[in-house]
């Protein structure tokens, strides 16, 4: 089940489970829409993955006997991403799509 992670570990905005612009690569890591499209050019600093609109978790379970759904994450991962760094990684993929990385 999906952590939730309740911020954007770029620029720290709130995210909470509801959150539209909440975007997730393939390892969950977690980033406001703002930051995927103007910071990061649709590349996970830490897998080199795209990212996908990250489902918004239900606040009950509507359907009797399904699983209950743990609660969001609280722990924040705050790790502003270096502009150079990430600039050298953009290049490195050589204007792959996420699906060809």
């Amino acid at each position: 089940m999906l952590e939730l992670r309740p911020t954007c570990e770029n620029c720290n905005r709130p995210l909470p489970r509801d959150a539209p612009e909440a975007m997730i690569c393939t390892i969950e890591c977690t980033f406001c829409r703002d930051c995927v499209d103007t910071v990061l050019s649709n590349v996970c600093p830490n897998c080199a993955g795209g990212f996908e609109r990250r489902p918004v978790r239900p606040a009950h379970a509507w359907v009797e006997g399904a699983p209950q759904f743990p609660p969001p994450s609280t722990l924040v991962v705050h790790k502003p991403v270096d502009p150079a760094t990430h600039a050298a990684l953009i290049a490195s993929i050589g204007g792959r799509s996420p699906s060809q990385r």
